[in-house]
This record gives structure tokens, C-alpha cells and sequence, in this order.
């Protein structure tokens, strides 16, 4: 008995024990924003949190997610509600064209797989034409030259100023250079008047954004080695994403580690948050490697460390727990692509899905099928601009890399992961 309350009173000590605390003036004066409503969850969360303050502050919020609503619950016993706002101006209708491509799109991969390549091309040249973003027409020539093979669309990719797989294939095809990718070396160390691991100073920035602020003189005004995300965001939106910024900060940790380590979190990090610090998540996915609050407590808990969740918005800690749970997950798996899958949607998932014959395995148009057709939308978009990303952190670390090589491994489970035979 007195061993068993030994052992209670130790994993009590090395909790993961949210330290702050928060007051309703100090949540009630923040701008509304995704990052105050990750600070009025907290609040919520609190015991010394009264009804009446949990009333009064869900009304700020600007969106109510499954955490919001389920701690709100159980604090009032309510059912959460927010005042609908009305938008103003023009009305986007884009989704429209999207929607029809995406339809014409999904309608030939299924063709491909008939067999049916001429028809598909229809469909795939239909999706082209309604894509409005660069990354989706890319996506869409790309089918156009597996279901022709005309080399009319590689062409058309090479032209392309977006770095994604598609760009990187068509220049491994055509035996090219990859796609022009900017790393700016920054002499200022720091930015006066902005702290970076504070969310509500990240969110004053966006307001800015959303305000018509000049973006080139905002970027400028951010332009230091520990701003470097909030800069190369900006610029990057400046110049309509038609400038691909890959910056890579922290390098006094950073280098430390093996190469192949490197470009895998540098990867991961600027597809999470462009490499933005404080960062917050519609689900509350917190700091630069976007961990969830229940991922941080249970990594806190194996290194037996207290932490506070606003921890994770410091950079380094980031790194540091980035690097644990790689640990973890290479374990597994040896792939970037099949790491990117199992980072963004769990190592059960991504076991699953790679271990259903139907999926990377030998055959027409693999593994591009398989990596194109996952239903899960967001973790099949998410590992092939990670995949892109990091094929291009390999080459700036000075390790050669060429998509192809990486690409051609994905059917032999032997170079790839430990769940299939």
C-alpha cells in the first residue's frame, strides 16, 4: 500500500500539470482571434472559473470547436452558442469552380483505373480549366501527362513557379533543375516589441493583415532571425505564394542533428506553420510543430517533465518534442511520406491504411494512385507537400536528393516501414 501511494505521489510530481493560470479580464481584453479562443478554453478549463465568467466569455469567441463546446458543457451545463456574423462585401463563389473540378478530377482517377486513359484525360483537362490555385492545376497536368503521356504538360509544369511533387517530378523526367526556392540569410537578431512565443502578438499581426496593411512593409518590420517565420510568411503572401520561401532557423540546435533529421522537422514545420512560433490551430494545435494539448501532455509524461502547454510556443521546446516523437514513429516507419501520414493522422491510420493490398503496392500509375486517392483528404494532401519539402531541405542540408529515388521505394515495404511483409 505504501509502495502504491509512493508511486501515485511521483506521477503526481511529474505531471503534466497545466501551470498558468488565467484571469476572465486578462482573456476578455485579447483581440478575437483563433489564439483567444485557445485562451478561453483554458479559461474554461480552470476550477476558479465561475458560470457567470464562462457565460459571459464563450460570446467572445470567434469559433466554437469539439474543445470549446465539451469544456463549456461540463463548466455550465449549457450548450455553447456565438453571435453569427454577417459578412460584408462580396460574396466568394470559388468553391463553386472547385467543387466541380475536384468532381471531374476524382471521375478520372476512376476512369484510370478502367483502363479508360483517353476519357480520363477529358475529365482531368475539365479540373484543370476550374483549378484556381497553382498547386491544383500542377496536380491536374500532371494526370494529363500520366493519361497521355504527352510531354506537352510536363512541359507545362516546368513553367510553373509552385514547388510541389508535381513540379519535382516533371523535372526528374525531363532531367531538369527543381523549381527556383528562396533561403534568405537575415543579420538581425531580433524584432523590438514582438515577443514570438506570445499567440496574441501573432494575432495582432494577422488583424494587421486582414486590415490592408501593406504586407512588404509588415514582412520588413519582422525581418530578424527569431521572426524569420512571421517574415517569410508574409513575403511569401505578398508575393501571391508565386515566391517559394524555405528558410532554416534555429540552426544552432538544429545542426546537431543527423541531416536526414533535419530536413524531416524542417519539412514538417513549414507545412504546419510556415515556422510561425506561436501558432494556433482551429483544434487548438499549439506552436511551430502544431502539437495537439493531449500529444504535449502524454510526450511530457515520458520525459518526466511538468510543462505548461504555452510552453510548446517556444521554438526550441518545439524542436525538442518534434524530435522525441520522430524518435517514436521511425521506429515504424522509414519513409518521409509515410511519416508525414502517421504526424498528421496517426500512426494507427497510416498503419492501416498502408497495410490495405489495394495501396502501394506494384502496378499502373503507382504510387501516384494510392497517394492521390486516400480518403482521408487532409493527411493525403498534407504528406505530399511535406514529401516536396523535404526533398528540398535535403538538397539545401547538401544531401543530393531526387524525388524519383524516394518515389520508387514506396511499393517495397523492406525501405519503408515495418508494418507490411
Amino acid at each position: 500500500m505504501q509502495f502504491r501511494l509512493l508511486f501515485i505521489l511521483i506521477a503526481f510530481l511529474f505531471s503534466t500539470v497545466e501551470a498558468k493560470t488565467f484571469t476572465y479580464w486578462q482573456v476578455h481584453h485579447m483581440p478575437k482571434s483563433v489564439e483567444k479562443d485557445y485562451y478561453i478554453w483554458r479559461l474554461l478549463s480552470q476550477t476558479n472559473t465561475t458560470r457567470q465568467e464562462a457565460r459571459n466569455i464563450i460570446l467572445e469567441a470567434s469559433h466554437l470547436n469539439k474543445k470549446l463546446r465539451t469544456t463549456y458543457r461540463k463548466k455550465t451545463g449549457l450548450i455553447a452558442s456565438i453571435p453569427k456574423v454577417r459578412a460584408h462585401g462580396s460574396v466568394d463563389n470559388s468553391w463553386r469552380a472547385r467543387s466541380k473540378a475536384n468532381k471531374h478530377f476524382k471521375h478520372g482517377l476512376a476512369l484510370l483505373k478502367q483502363g479508360k486513359s483517353k476519357q480520363a484525360s477529358g475529365y482531368f483537362d475539365v479540373a484543370r480549366r476550374n483549378y484556381k490555385k497553382r498547386y491544383d492545376v500542377d496536380k491536374s497536368l500532371f494526370w494529363l501527362y500520366l493519361s497521355t503521356k504527352n510531354k506537352i504538360y510536363l512541359k507545362a509544369l516546368r513553367k510553373s513557379y509552385h514547388v510541389n511533387i508535381y513540379t519535382l517530378i516533371a523535372a526528374d523526367t525531363m532531367n531538369a533543375r527543381y523549381p527556383k526556392t528562396i533561403t534568405e540569410s537575415i543579420w538581425r537578431s531580433k524584432t523590438s516589441g514582438f515577443d514570438i512565443k506570445n499567440p496574441i502578438d501573432w494575432a495582432k499581426v494577422k488583424h494587421k493583415m486582414k486590415a490592408g496593411c501593406d504586407l512588404d512593409d509588415l514582412a520588413d518590420d519582422h525581418k530578424s532571425q527569431e521572426c524569420i517565420g512571421v517574415y517569410t510568411y508574409l513575403k511569401a503572401k505578398a508575393s501571391k505564394y508565386t515566391q517559394s520561401y524555405f528558410p532554416m532557423p534555429y540552426r544552432d540546435v538544429m545542426k546537431k542533428l543527423p541531416k536526414e533529421r533535419q530536413a524531416l522537422i524542417y519539412a514538417i514545420a513549414r507545412q504546419e506553420s510556415r515556422f510561425v512560433p506561436a501558432s494556433v490551430s482551429r483544434s487548438f494545435a499549439l506552436g511551430m510543430m502544431q502539437f495537439m494539448p493531449f500529444l504535449i501532455k502524454d510526450i511530457a509524461k515520458k520525459k518526466g517533465e511538468r510543462i505548461d502547454l504555452d510552453d510548446m510556443f517556444d521554438p526550441y521546446k518545439a524542436i525538442e518534442y518534434a524530435d522525441y516523437h520522430l524518435n517514436y514513429l521511425t521506429k515504424f516507419l522509414h519513409h518521409p511520406l509515410f511519416i508525414a501520414y502517421a504526424y498528421n493522422g496517426g500512426i494507427g491510420f497510416t498503419r492501416r491504411h498502408i497495410r490495405n493490398q489495394q495501396h502501394f503496392r506494384k502496378g499502373a500509375y503507382e504510387p501516384y494512385m494510392s497517394m492521390e486517392t486516400m480518403k482521408n483528404v487532409e493527411a493525403r494532401e498534407y504528406g505530399k507537400k511535406v514529401l516536396a519539402n523535404y526533398v528540398i531541405y535535403m538538397n539545401k542540408l547538401g544531401i543530393k536528393t531526387r524525388i524519383f529515388s524516394l518515389l520508387k521505394t514506396l511499393a517495397t515495404p523492406s525501405k519503408t516501414d515495418k508494418f507490411r511483409k
